[in-house]
């Protein structure tokens, strides 16, 4: 089963938070639902900016406290590591969650009259 260890933040970057889960559209999802969860409303911990697959939770655990050790600026140096515009990659794991749950036809139906 697959672990995901992300740092999600806020808008305006101004709070970073760890996080380690199994499903992590499952998690964002929460995260949205429930605002306030950590900081107030002007702080919704909504963006996802970096995220690390791993294939046993023992492993995703030991990174998870690694990088929950971390400071702020080696956080960011993560980020931006591999997103360097700091974009929000929901959209990303959105497409291929939906792209893997509803099959992809591989054949194009054509109407008979436009192959004549």
């Amino acid at each position: 089963m697959k672990k995901f260890v992300y740092i999600v933040t806020d808008r305006n970057r101004t709070s970073l938070h760890v996080g380690m889960s199994a499903d992590l559209i499952k998690t964002l999802d929460f995260y949205k639902q429930m605002p306030s969860l950590f900081f107030d409303n002007a702080q919704q911990l909504t963006r996802l900016v970096y995220f690390e697959e791993f294939k046993t939770e023992s492993q995703a655990l030991s990174r998870f406290k690694l990088i929950s050790r971390f400071t702020r600026m080696q956080k960011e140096r993560l980020v931006r590591s591999c997103n360097p515009d700091w974009i929000d990659l929901t959209i990303g794991l959105d497409f291929e969650h939906i792209t893997m749950n509803r099959p992809i036809p591989t054949q194009v139906k054509m109407p008979l009259t436009i192959m004549s």
